[in-house]
């Protein structure tokens, strides 16, 4: 049984969910922020900020794990490599926005909100490369 339709399928649902966290959860850090600068305390926001999180992290790893069996099947193509360099970048990004989730638990919001919607863009822009990298196959 070739396993490869199913594994893709698997890890395209996973990286679904994963850029829902990758791009909702830096979002929801700017309405979390709020939301403590107005109640002094932890609420709802934080609440949903944190299960979103930890959901998508999930996610995530398996969108990881089966895209290293894919990129394998496929041989370790050239863009492969470059798609992945990308991929790293989005889970150092993504791990970052733990370590921020992490801080807004105890209260802590030590960046602007500017600086969270800049910090929210820029994983626009390698996922953009990403899908260039996979759609085009350029090398």
């Amino acid at each position: 049984m070739d396993l490869y339709p199913a594994i893709k399928v698997l890890h395209l649902l996973c990286v679904l969910g994963w850029m829902t966290g990758i791009f909702a959860v830096p979002r929801a850090l700017i309405y979390w922020r709020r939301e403590y600068a107005a109640l002094g305390t932890f609420g709802p926001t934080g609440d949903l900020t944190k299960r979103l999180y930890r959901f998508s992290l999930g996610l995530g790893v398996i969108a990881l794990v089966s895209g290293l069996w894919l990129f394998w099947q496929l041989g370790f193509p050239a863009w492969g490599h470059a798609k992945l360099t990308l991929v790293i970048l989005l889970a150092v990004h993504y791990g970052w926005t733990g370590l921020l989730v992490l801080r807004a638990l105890k209260g802590r919001f030590d960046h602007s909100e500017t600086w969270l919607r800049v910090f929210n863009e820029l994983s626009v822009l390698v996922v953009i490369g990403v899908l260039i990298l996979v759609v085009y196959q350029p090398f």
